[in-house]
């Protein structure tokens, strides 16, 4: 997939008289991997390791490596839990969120300001579910 800005594609698409030709025409910019393909090129990028990144992200070490095989398809707080596992940015976690067709986090929803917080403040999986437990919150 090449980079594009979504804004030019949403206009792109709202200049087509047809789905298939704006299929068509942004077929290079379209997403064309899996979540799990997307998982490890960031293990790539940021030389991470699975094992690591999945004890960080206190996921089950079996379940976290079937997500990162491509053979269970997380969900948005697992997801999450990975983003403070690799230590994402709050702009690479949203990326990450946008890409699995989950909604990024939302700064009008109290967990996911919480959550937010937590991602500007560099906090561990550990230190932002103490913070949601504390706020009487579900825990990721």
């Amino acid at each position: 997939m090449i980079k594009k800005p979504t804004n030019e594609l949403m206009d792109a698409l709202n200049q087509c008289s047809s789905a298939s030709e704006y299929i068509n025409k942004a077929q290079d910019y379209l997403i064309d991997s899996t979540i799990s393909d997307y998982l490890n090129q960031l293990l790539d990028e940021k030389a991470l390791k699975k094992s690591t990144v999945i004890k960080n992200s206190e996921l089950n070490e079996i379940y976290g490596y079937q997500i990162f095989s491509g053979k269970r398809m997380p969900s948005r707080d697992k997801l999450i839990s990975i983003s403070f596992g690799m230590n994402l940015s709050l702009d690479e976690t949203q990326a990450l969120l946008k890409y699995a067709g989950f909604a990024p986090l939302y700064p009008k929803q109290k967990r996911d300001s919480l959550l937010i917080w937590g991602k500007n403040h560099q906090f561990s999986i550990y230190q932002i579910n103490e913070l949601l437990y504390t706020e009487n919150e579900d825990t990721l």
